[in-house]
């Protein structure tokens, strides 16, 4: 597990480290190119339940905090579909796709919202 933290008011969210890498690069991406966008997330039964969206843009403190030491190997189309998310507005955590489901075109509709 790692986290994402945004901002000086110290929100933080708990993500998994290869879901992590993920979002890392799928925000440094957008915010390189000087996009705002949101970015969304649900919370489990277990930390409270409810969903959560913040505003990102270039001026944003952004930070990622990996617990492990080695980086994940990337998988390109759950990038895509990550990028996907972002340019339509809402960067959301969607869970990896298997190779059946980038086939058939049907990960988008497994974001976890």
């Amino acid at each position: 597990m790692g986290k994402f933290i945004y901002g000086n008011n110290g929100v933080e969210v708990e993500i998994e480290d290869r879901t992590l890498a993920h979002l890392k690069i799928a925000i440094f991406s957008k915010l390189r190119r000087n996009e705002s966008f949101s970015f969304s997330w649900q919370v489990d039964a277990d930390s409270g339940s409810g969903r959560h969206s913040v505003w990102l843009s270039p001026s944003a403190m952004v930070h990622f905090h990996f617990y492990g030491n080695r980086p994940p190997s990337l998988n390109r189309a759950w990038l895509k579909l990550m990028m996907g998310s972002a340019n339509e507005g809402d960067l959301r955590l969607m869970d990896e796709p298997s190779d059946a489901e980038v086939d058939l075109g049907t990960a988008a509709t497994q974001a976890r919202w």
